[in-house]
């Protein structure tokens, strides 16, 4: 069964970071349990992760041309597999697939976070063995400390909103083009089969669909993306933009976007991109070549875009507000960010969170190339603006973290010939 993943950029750790990926040179099914129980328990809710055997590891990376397997190998370790993840507590069952990657056999196992949190797994293969919740630490497997099992039982109570079902929709609510048309776009083999499948069975094989087969329902991530009018189902799943000619916000034009998230985001960053972005050529006095700098830099102004729909939360009723201004871009996204980020925090550089607010839509985006792994964001937009001679962007949140606010300010030069 091919996964919705391209699996060069997965197997190069281009879509999914490098802790929600173990590789395996063989079959070690006592640590693969293991592995599968600390994915599904997903205690930072990153979306689970990926187990690939056949894959040898050297210092957390892989080696390539892969290790391999024979092809007897893989039947047997399917029936294995089966019998493990009965061993569980509750039982979890992976996606799996084997896949050829240079001239090579690798069986590849896509645990997505569970939903019946916290999981247990044998320590041993032993008839009578203990059965332990493991978590994931990093890139280490390791069993949860007592606090760690605490704040999965706690967790465990508020799936996700993203990954939660929605019992207002059905299956009919999706789109099929769109879910093709994403297919596509990430360059999934999943996509060659999609036009000879039913929308149905397309739909489980992207973990799209949750529930007992009499009453399969879509998760709330699955219509912000494959449906073409999500905000008929959450409010907020819309954007606008309002350009303002003067200081004052006295004379502006706006536009607002609506439809899946994808298309949306896309449909943003080119208007933006065609309507706002703007390049300066300036010619320097004896050097050859002219300086040639933007009013704001397009990488920077991508991140903070896409993060505004990665991190806001879609219970939230309030659209995601770009404001531009003669000498600044603002971008306005509710809530807040989640704890441990602070006000304090967001005046760094860098910042590490443990908990994200939505582990699937984070996952299409990263399988999209619109965001990149945790904790890359700050620093790139900082990067950007600086390689750009632009004064640094600026991010706020109160203290009950009710909103978050992006401010990029426009190069000086932009400002000079205003005035």
């Amino acid at each position: 069964m091919p996964l919705p993943i391209n699996i060069s950029k997965l197997l190069k750790g281009r879509v999914i970071e490098w802790d929600r990926l173990e590789f395996k040179k063989g079959w070690n099914p006592e640590e693969v349990i293991r592995t599968i129980c600390a994915f599904a328990n997903d205690i930072n809710n990153w979306g689970g992760g990926y187990i690939i055997i056949g894959v040898e590891e050297i210092e957390g990376k892989p080696v390539f041309p892969p290790a391999g397997l024979q092809d007897n190998q893989i039947d047997r370790i399917q029936k294995e597999l089966v019998e493990l993840c009965y061993r569980m507590e509750p039982h979890y069952t992976p996606v799996t697939e084997p896949v050829f990657y240079e001239d090579r056999l690798i069986f590849i196992l896509w645990v997505p976070g569970g939903d019946i949190r916290p999981y247990k797994a044998p320590q041993t293969l032993g008839e009578k063995a203990q059965k332990r919740v493991y978590v994931r630490q990093g890139s280490v497997t390791k069993p949860a400390s007592k606090e760690e099992e605490r704040f999965l039982n706690t967790i465990s109570i508020a799936l996700p909103f993203d990954d939660r079902i929605n019992h207002e929709a059905s299956i009919h609510d999706l789109d099929k083009d769109l879910m093709v048309e994403f297919l596509y776009s990430v360059d999934s083999e999943l996509y060659k089969e999609a036009s000879d499948i039913g929308k149905e069975e397309l739909a489980l094989r992207m973990q799209l669909l949750r529930g007992p087969k009499e009453y399969l329902r879509p998760v709330n991530a699955a219509l912000l993306f494959f449906n073409p009018e999500p905000h008929k189902f959450f409010r907020g799943a819309i954007s606008e933009i309002v350009l303002y000619k003067d200081y004052d916000g006295i004379t502006f034009t706006e536009k607002t976007f609506r439809g899946s998230l994808f298309k949306q985001i896309r449909n943003v960053l080119q208007y933006l991109q065609g309507v706002v972005l703007a390049e300066k050529v300036i010619k320097i006095p004896g050097h050859a070549e002219a300086l040639r700098i933007w009013n704001y830099p397009y990488e920077a102004v991508e991140e903070i875009v896409v993060n505004a729909f990665y991190h806001r939360s879609y219970e939230n009723v309030s659209p995601i507000e770009i404001s531009v201004y003669p000498d600044r871009m603002v971008v306005l996204s509710f809530p807040g960010p989640l704890p441990p980020v602070d006000r304090e925090m967001l005046k760094r550089k860098k910042i590490i969170s443990r908990e994200y607010r939505n582990r699937r839509i984070g996952d299409f985006l990263k399988e999209l190339d619109l965001t990149e792994g945790r904790g890359t964001g700050f620093p790139m937009i900082y990067r950007r603006m600086a390689q750009n001679g632009s004064p640094e962007p600026v991010f706020e949140t109160d203290n009950i973290h009710t909103h978050f606010l992006a401010v990029l300010p426009v190069h000086p030069e932009f400002l000079k010939a205003e005035e």
